[in-house]
């Protein structure tokens, strides 16, 4: 080939060049989003109406346990998270829709409350003729839920009793609150057949007060509810005492329930009234990996995350550490368990180191090792 026929020769312009490896970085940071995509893990709490305190409260713990593929990591001051996971907090009518949702894998995780959570792993109460969860585990306690009847101020209305012929909101279906509703009424010797029974969310029984069309209505959830507070700032409101003979047998025939008194302010223009609470649980399934829920467990204790409950929510400043464990109605889960051992919540039940001495021959028989007894399969809580 002669020398200027070489010359002439056309080459490939630099320009192409310059595209081929752009698009082939292109493609390289594609497949890099596509795999960090594919590393992402979302994890479902149920909680309950967007008016009340589950969602709030799932809602900040969601947060505090997210560290979504790309954050910075926690020592840098992102988040302290599960690595990889991103956390939903799903709104619903309240604890019986969680724990049926946990029993059949649409959500990993929920918020009861414990007497509803006792009954459905064991079987009993308003649990005795459907299926008992056996799978339901603990992650945590969170914080004492208060049972709420609310009345408009200059309602006749002064005591349970006179909720008889009344048009009153039991809560709604698949509600922590309609079961606790229903065991007051019993205990107070008003059946629900002499009551004109609703069955509606607290947002939904505040329209109807707030309109003059309904008479009273039940509630339970930590203070301040937020459906509550909404309607006390449109109208006067009084809460009813919860107090008397008919509590004492509640305490001894139900002893999720504690006796409680509703500091003065709570609410606007309401003073101290005495109530009963139940406790707030955080549920989820024995299938859920082990690994997950302690990394789970892990962030939710962290240091950070002490800001977001202290901050977020009025309930969050009782989520403790040192409660964590309070009055659990259901076995922990094993990552849970973990983690408080770690903690120093729960007793360590590795086997003890074996006592210094001379080399044991390695043709002389083993003893057998002691097996742990495992805390998960058991009830645990002071």
């Amino acid at each position: 080939m002669m020398p200027d026929q070489q010359q002439g020769k056309t080459a490939r312009p630099a320009t192409g060049r310059r595209a081929l490896a752009g698009a082939a970085a292109a493609l390289a940071l594609l497949a890099a989003a596509f795999a960090a995509a594919q590393d992402i893990r979302f994890f479902t709490i149920g909680t309950g109406s967007t008016g009340g305190t589950y969602f709030p409260i799932g809602g900040m713990i969601a947060s505090a346990i997210s560290s979504p593929p790309g954050a910075p990591p926690c020592e840098r001051g992102g988040s302290c998270g599960v690595p990889g996971m991103i956390a939903v907090a799903q709104a619903s009518s309240g604890s019986v829709e969680n724990l049926e949702n946990i029993r059949s894998g649409i959500i990993d995780s929920g918020l009861a409350q414990s007497d509803t959570a006792f009954w459905a792993y064991t079987g009993t109460g308003l649990y005795e003729n459907i299926e008992p969860i056996e799978d339901l585990r603990a992650i945590s306690h969170l914080y004492a839920e208060y049972i709420h009847i609310v009345v408009p101020a200059e309602s006749d209305i002064q005591s349970i009793a006179d909720l008889r012929g009344r048009r009153v909101s039991l809560g709604a279906e698949g509600s922590g609150t309609l079961i606790d509703a229903r065991i007051l009424l019993e205990i107070y010797g008003l059946g629900e057949n002499l009551i004109d029974s609703e069955f509606l969310s607290p947002e939904a029984s505040s329209d109807l007060m707030l309109a003059n069309e309904l008479d009273a209505y039940f509630v339970v959830g930590g203070v301040p509810f937020l459906a509550v507070e909404d309607l006390a700032e449109s109208m006067p409101i009084r809460l009813l005492p919860i107090d008397g003979e008919a509590v004492e047998r509640l305490l001894e025939e139900q002893p999720f329930f504690s006796a409680v008194v509703f500091a003065e302010g709570t609410y606007p223009g309401i003073g101290e009234v005495p109530t009963v609470a139940v406790g707030a649980d955080w549920l989820t399934s024995a299938t859920l990996d082990e690994e997950l829920v302690y990394g789970i467990t892990r962030a939710l204790w962290h240091p950070t995350t002490r800001i977001l409950l202290d901050n977020g929510h009025a309930r969050g400043a009782e989520i403790r550490l040192e409660h964590a464990l309070r009055g659990l109605a259901v076995p922990l889960h094993p990552g849970a368990a973990r983690y408080y051992r770690e903690a120093g919540l729960l007793p360590d039940l590795s086997p003890p180191e074996p006592p210094p001495g001379p080399v044991r021959d390695s043709r002389s028989p083993r003893a057998p090792a002691v097996p742990p007894q495992s805390i998960s399969e058991s009830p645990a809580g002071p």
